[in-house]
């Protein structure tokens, strides 16, 4: 069965990912503006940045504003580690990643009452938790605590270890995994192009008495991050008869 022609998109897209994969178009190469490229495709501009757009979303080229398309240096991939208890389960191969945490006090609202179970306004502590690699800004996460259970000073990288000693033991945790667009302020801070799929987690803890001491909201772009949830059976041996 004869197969249908490629779109003039993904054709554009195509030549362009060969070039970029040939080494013809090097990282961090500035690609030739969009009105040259539609004249060398012979395609309208809304054609051409249609095909970038593919690009974009596979995060081979990245739209720097006021300044073009460029190609996009290979960025380290990170794994979310499912099912564990500590608050933070990013890990990268390199361990090349590093994360900023910035704190700020405030009072529950929105869907975090529900989340959290609290009444409006409760006090709480913000972490918001940037990774980068080098300059980059790599993925995002915000870390909501009771206002009790919150350190009050957090050295950055250590926000994971000292948790675990301040908040009651765990029983639950629950994680639900989506795919979403980014939202505009997401996409600002991770500079990614908004029609980039991320990989949305939302993580809620809960103790022993029933009490939800964390919820971490997780924005993963999905150019560079993997969710790994592992599941132990054990195996039950056969009675007798």
């Amino acid at each position: 069965m004869t197969q249908p022609a490629p779109s003039r998109r993904h054709a554009i897209a195509d030549d362009l990912r060969n070039q970029i994969s040939a080494g013809h178009l090097k990282a961090g190469e500035r690609l030739p503006s969009e009105a040259q490229l539609a004249a060398r495709y012979a395609v309208s501009t809304p054609t051409l940045r249609n095909a970038l757009a593919l690009l974009q979303a596979e995060g081979l080229v990245e739209k720097i504003h006021g300044s073009g398309n460029f190609v996009r240096h290979s960025l380290r991939r990170i794994r979310y580690v499912g099912g564990g208890y500590t608050p933070s389960a990013l890990t990268a191969a390199d361990g090349a990643l590093h994360t900023t945490i910035r704190a700020t006090n405030l009072g529950a609202h929105g869907h975090l009452t529900a989340l959290l179970r609290v009444p409006p306004r409760s006090p709480l502590t913000e972490f918001l938790c940037l990774t980068h690699e080098g300059k980059a800004p790599h993925s995002l996460a915000r870390i909501y605590i009771p206002r009790d259970l919150a350190p009050a000073d957090v050295p950055e990288g250590l926000l994971a270890a000292r948790l675990p000693y301040l908040r009651p033991p765990l029983a639950v945790v629950q994680e639900t995994v989506s795919t979403r667009l980014p939202t505009p302020d997401e996409a600002t801070t991770l500079r990614i192009s908004p029609t980039l799929a991320i990989l949305s987690i939302t993580r809620v803890a809960t103790d022993t008495a029933g009490r939800v001491v964390e919820v971490a909201l997780l924005a993963l772009p999905g150019d560079r991050a993997d969710a790994v949830f592992t599941a132990h059976h054990r195996a039950e041996g056969r009675r007798a008869e």
